[in-house]
């Protein structure tokens, strides 16, 4: 997690011109950053100039940054998903899952993504196994409705909290949670399909 001193520090250094501050921060949120782009965008190319316009926006409103109001990854994931809705919009991008409305309630304690993947035709090269796993996991979230593809991907893959979620995406916690349960469920559908086509 981040240290909150360290941040304050660097974003007072970086608002009163620093250079070296300003790298640290794109250094130290680069990665995060680009993997919530690239879960999004569904393209490296995409992802690299989404990360790109983030940096700038975060820059430009840098000053307006209140440390007493919460941490500073929460602030820059609002940022970045603001960001992405406002392209997805301009874009006319979103992919809206088959029968969501349609998707069985009760699941409540629908597994995180990392115990749903199991891919039951082990090839021999288990760096190969992992990249084709991640790739259909990537692929199945291309396919989740916007709004429960950036639950999915703020809980099982940026590892934030519910409350910080909830903060970013500007929504009731008990809505946050159903979201990620209804994305998980229906990204368990999604990828118990896909095995099925590969047996």
């Amino acid at each position: 997690m981040e240290d909150a001193q360290v941040v304050a520090l660097l974003v007072r250094r970086c608002i009163a011109g620093d250079a070296g501050a300003w790298e640290d921060i794109v250094q130290r949120y680069h990665r995060r950053i680009y993997n919530i782009c690239y879960r999004f965008a569904g393209s490296a190319d995409d992802a690299q100039d989404l990360t790109q316009e983030v940096f700038i926006k975060i820059y430009r409103t840098l000053n307006t940054y209140d440390l007493e109001r919460g941490a500073f990854m929460t602030w820059v994931t609002s940022i970045t998903r603001n960001l992405l809705v406002d392209h997805f919009r301009k874009s006319k991008h979103d992919r809206m899952t088959d029968s969501l409305d349609a998707a069985p309630s009760e699941h409540e304690d629908a597994q995180p993504l990392s115990e749903q993947i199991q891919d039951k035709a082990l090839p021999p090269d288990a760096s190969v196994q992992h990249r084709e796993a991640k790739e259909t996991v990537h692929r199945a979230l291309q396919k989740l409705s916007p709004d429960l593809r950036e639950a999915v991907v703020l809980r099982d893959l940026q590892d934030m909290d519910y409350r910080e979620i909830a903060t970013v995406l500007k929504v009731p916690e008990g809505t946050v949670k159903s979201r990620i349960n209804r994305g998980r469920a229906e990204l368990a559908r999604l990828l118990q399909r896909t095995y099925r086509q590969v047996m």
